[in-house]
């Protein structure tokens, strides 16, 4: 396939690349039309399932391909990380493949399911805070002091870039699809996949979900300027962002056709349902594209696509 390239942060060529060269248990993640949950919605859903890998999450397509892009460049320095858990888990698992040093910062109220893994892969976990953010700025403080490198998740673009190679999946298997709805978070799911969506089938509509109690980075994007809450009130620890990178505000641009908020009713709504009709257990985080589907009723009876991005969760919920 010949790519071309139209100016952007996120490459087409490395997003394309990605696709081939990450590590083989992150690619080729299932993915399927869900009869039973597309006749509940109703719609025609397709579920790319990010969930059945070493990390459950799709965290480890950016990871993975960030240090490929990277390691030559950052050798001697010590990795540091801010995560709500999921991102931490993928930089541990490419760095104790490497043997590479890591100090990863939570906030005191993280998954303790996704703190002990990070752990059990050899990372050091240092809690700072009840806010993420908090915990985040901690981090940027400990390598201004150390000379460690702080890999930003929304941040550096080969993390959204190995994020894109699920677009790359997708849109391998099927283009027939009205919209593609993909959580929103720091955005690297979603900038990733919507940059090759767009390049490749600019008719799909690309929607981000955000939970309403975590709106930032919508309101940042229909405004064009950076809005940072206070605090954040929602379940999905995955998409909880009060502080949103500018520059993955920015790389939206073009890319997002709309972003949609979410309650967290309909995303235990949505939780419940995928496990009684997809049989798949996945976190608040995870489960937001089809709690948009239950939310909204201007996207039942269409084609739609959405990616399940986690299932580290402590507990079945309801």
């Amino acid at each position: 396939m010949r790519i071309i390239d139209t100016p952007h942060r996120l490459s087409l060529a490395r997003i394309e690349q990605a696709a081939t060269i990450i590590d083989p248990v992150f690619l080729r993640s299932p993915q399927f039309d869900c009869e039973p949950l597309s006749q509940a919605l109703p719609c025609r859903l397709t579920l790319k399932v990010e969930t059945l890998n070493p990390l459950r999450s799709f965290k480890g397509r950016g990871a993975d391909f960030f240090m490929r892009e990277n390691a030559r460049r950052l050798a001697g320095r010590t990795l540091v990380c801010a995560t709500a858990g999921n991102w931490g888990q993928a930089v541990a698992y490419v760095c104790r493949a490497r043997a590479w040093p890591l100090v990863v910062y939570t906030a005191t109220n993280a998954n303790p399911l996704k703190i002990a893994r990070m752990r059990a892969m050899g990372a050091e976990v240092r809690m700072h805070s009840d806010d993420f953010d908090a915990a985040k700025e901690e981090a940027r403080r400990f390598c201004a002091d150390t000379g460690g490198f702080f890999v930003e998740d929304g941040l550096e673009p080969a993390i959204a870039e190995g994020a894109g190679s699920i677009g790359v999946e997708l849109l391998r298997y099927d283009r027939d699809f009205d919209a593609v709805l993909l959580p929103l978070g720091n955005g690297a799911l979603l900038t990733g996949v919507g940059r090759w969506i767009k390049a490749q089938a600019p008719g799909i509509r690309v929607i981000g979900v955000c939970s309403e109690g975590a709106d930032a980075m919508a309101v940042s994007w229909r405004e064009g300027r950076i809005i940072e809450r206070a605090a954040v009130q929602t379940i999905a620890d995955g998409i909880a962002v009060r502080c949103p990178v500018p520059e993955a505000v920015a790389d939206m641009a073009g890319t997002v056709d709309d972003v949609l908020l979410v309650s967290d009713a309909a995303i235990e709504r949505a939780m419940h349902l995928l496990r009684s009709k997809a049989g798949l257990i996945v976190e608040p985080a995870g489960a937001a594209g089809v709690a948009a589907i239950v939310e909204h009723p201007s996207l039942r009876g269409q084609r739609l696509a959405t990616v399940l991005c986690g299932s580290n969760v402590l507990q079945e919920s309801t």
